[in-house]
């Protein structure tokens, strides 16, 4: 990354990160207003909406001056977000929702990565980094695991925009579903508010959105479902670890690795995520120490705008002839795995409940 930008002058990094400022900025004001958060909409995704809006009009005429700053938010700045993220988690959590929500996360999340890979390889013949990205924002926790997987898979930015817009449009559907689902007593959605919340939180994308849903509910269910997503976003640590070793021994992957490291011609080359072990570390640090309500809130703040700069710059990257491009595929994968995930979801839970109350 180092050896491109040295005959440009400083004040370029500068430009392109108030640009990405400005935009996360906007989304994080409008996420304030009560009607995005209850339709699913988070700051994060107002921002690259905000600046797929301006990436397609106004901003390739500023390119050559923001470029730099915008890539610079596209990856350092989504590193840094997904290290702070862990603010929000604690080792906690996981006591709270016990081995019946571990298990649950654990088989979601490892079967619907899986079933996005193959289906969308196989199936729908789609390239297999957008099938990883799509799969990794579903069964993950939605955009936030798109871009965290972004730099193991190495991901197009219209990929990545792709596979965010799927968990938006899905995620956004599970909101209404849910509270219907639950009124409906279907017999193998789990009944009570407790093991429903369990449910909510493997299977809805998005931490808004599970809150979201859940809320319409009660707010016991809202209290286990926003935990049992937590445990499943502390998953995206070893999810991305196990991701990058899988791929290292890809000889597929790592001939694009290769020739974008045509200096050290090391062929097996294991991209370290070091950002998903800075995030587990902050997660037990804040285990341990209680950080004041006074420092977290802000720290948790800046987190937000971070995500949601390294958004807006996901979004300026975008262009919509490259969605375009991409066509219905990426909508009928992301389809197939929230059918596996309210349904599959569901079954998966009444067996794990089964299991472990014997």
């Amino acid at each position: 990354m180092s050896h491109a930008h040295h005959h440009e002058s400083r004040p370029s990094l500068l430009w392109g990160l108030l640009l990405s400022a400005a935009l996360a900025i906007g989304g994080i004001e409008l996420g304030k207003i009560s009607w995005f958060p209850n339709h699913g909409f988070s700051a994060l995704t107002i921002a690259i909406v905000l600046g797929m809006i301006l990436g397609n009009t106004l901003y390739p005429a500023m390119g050559h001056v923001c470029g730099h700053g915008v890539d610079f938010s596209k990856k350092m700045l989504l590193r840094a977000g997904i290290v702070l993220f862990g603010l929000k988690l604690t080792l906690q959590n996981i006591a709270q929702v016990g081995w019946l929500g571990v298990s649950v996360d654990t088989v979601m999340l490892t079967s619907t990565f899986i079933l996005s890979v193959i289906l969308g390889t196989r199936l729908f013949g789609m390239d297999r980094k957008a099938s990883m990205l799509i799969g990794a924002g579903s069964a993950i926790c939605g955009a936030a695991a798109v871009m965290a997987a972004e730099p193991v898979v190495r991901g197009r930015a219209e990929q990545v925009t792709v596979a965010v817009a799927t968990v938006v449009v899905f995620g956004t559907l599970g909101i209404f579903l849910y509270p219907v689902i639950f009124h409906l007593g279907i017999s193998f959605i789990p009944s009570n508010t407790t093991a429903f919340g369990i449910y909510a939180g493997s299977t809805i994308h998005e931490v808004a959105q599970v809150a979201a849903a859940a809320s319409s509910i009660s707010a016991d269910t809202a209290n286990t479902a926003v935990i049992t997503k937590m445990v499943r976003v502390m998953m995206l640590a070893p999810f991305l670890i196990f991701l990058s070793a899988w791929l290292a021994r890809d000889p597929e992957h790592n001939q694009g690795i290769a020739h974008e490291h045509h200096a050290g011609g090391k062929k097996h080359k294991l991209a370290i995520p070091w950002f998903a072990f800075g995030f587990i570390g902050v997660v037990i640090l804040n285990s341990f120490i209680h950080l004041p309500k006074p420092i977290q809130g802000p720290a948790i703040d800046f987190d937000t705008l971070l995500l949601s700069m390294a958004m807006a710059a996901l979004g300026l990257a975008t262009h919509v002839s490259a969605i375009r491009q991409a066509g219905i595929k990426p909508i009928l994968l992301a389809s197939i795995l929230f059918v596996w995930l309210v349904v599959g979801g569901a079954l998966v839970n009444d067996v794990a409940g089964l299991i472990i109350h014997h």
